[in-house]
């Protein structure tokens, strides 16, 4: 898979208050750094992270912790983040979900994701693939259009919880297609794919990651890819736009936040190590086998992604009329 990734140093401004800026950096870490992941294991987002961490540990000379806290789709994750000592030594994985999708589907959230954390750099960027329980009598997307609409209500759908990309992505199908599919959430990838393959339920959206391998075994069919442009890595499969519906395009995406408050220079030191992990060979190498495009945007890009993302899932979250059940 082709990859690019967007190294931006960031400057270190000295200040005099007993302490320089460049001692702050150069200073950290001094401890082990915990990284918290409203996921439970196994899932993309935790390999995706797994492999990151193992390689800042490496550069860092210090262990990188990683803290799976899944549960209420990512809320229990984000709330232990955000309320944890803005240091540098508490990182917590934004996703699509956390940061740009919950703002619109919850009333009330125990955090606000632009005043309670820190945008450091989107690590990863990864098509989902639209995938099927081979029972499910469909071999395309307008088979299984067709098989919903002669069957409102009969085929359940899975998604990693409510809020994910793939619940508001499935939601966005149905408003676009006049479909109706029951939303069956999961408190992470890994439950719902297991009860997929065993055929509890019909269908997801689901990152390439964890379930490539059961696609080319067969245990799972794929139908189409979620974003605009087809992926290297299945390169015979169809997007959404390509398989009979037209304007149809998303990609999930992930990234590293700090709690608000955390200097500066802790924030520029942790991104430009990220950075650096992500341009190594290897580590691209096994992140785009696993499906997911390595990034390193600077600060100013993520949150700028997490502006704009923001914006656009609320329109979904209005137009769709979903709710967390």
């Amino acid at each position: 898979m082709k990859w690019i990734a967007r190294v931006a140093t960031a400057a270190i401004i000295a200040i005099s208050a007993g302490m320089t800026g460049a001692a702050w950096g150069q200073g950290y870490p001094s401890k082990p750094i915990r990284i918290i992941v409203p996921y439970p294991p196994g899932g993309g987002n935790d390999i995706v992270v797994r492999t990151i961490g193992q390689k800042l540990a490496e550069n860092f000379a210090q262990s990188v912790i990683v803290e799976n806290k899944p549960g209420a789709g990512t809320l229990i994750g984000a709330e232990a983040a955000a309320k944890s000592p803005a240091d540098g030594y508490t990182v917590f994985l934004g996703t699509i979900a956390t940061l740009a999708i919950n703002p619109s589907l919850y009333r009330q959230l125990p955090y606000d994701a632009i005043r309670d954390f820190v945008p450091v750099t989107q690590i990863v960027s990864y098509p989902l693939v639209l995938v099927t329980h081979p029972g499910l009598p469909v071999k395309s997307v307008a088979e299984l259009i067709a098989y919903a609409k002669e069957r409102p209500g009969t085929v359940h759908y899975a998604s990693f919880g409510n809020g994910s990309s793939p619940h508001l992505g499935t939601e966005l199908l149905k408003t676009m297609t006049g479909i109706h599919i029951v939303h069956v959430p999961y408190k992470g990838g890994t439950p719902a794919i297991a009860d997929l393959l065993g055929g509890q339920v019909a269908m997801m959206f689901v990152d390439l990651p964890p379930t490539i391998q059961h696609i080319r075994s067969g245990r799972l069919r794929a139908l189409a890819m979620s974003t605009v442009q087809r992926t290297p890595l299945m390169p015979d499969l169809p997007t959404m736009m390509e398989a009979g519906v037209p304007g149809f395009g998303f990609s999930s995406w992930a990234g590293l936040v700090v709690p608000a408050g955390t200097a500066t220079e802790i924030v520029n030191r942790l991104h430009d190590e990220v950075v650096r992990v992500l341009a190594y060979p290897e580590v691209a190498k096994q992140l785009s086998g696993l499906g997911a495009d390595p990034v390193g945007s600077t600060p100013q890009q993520f949150a700028d992604l997490i502006k704009s993302e923001t914006a656009m899932w609320a329109k979904v979250v209005k137009d769709s009329g979903a709710k967390v059940d």
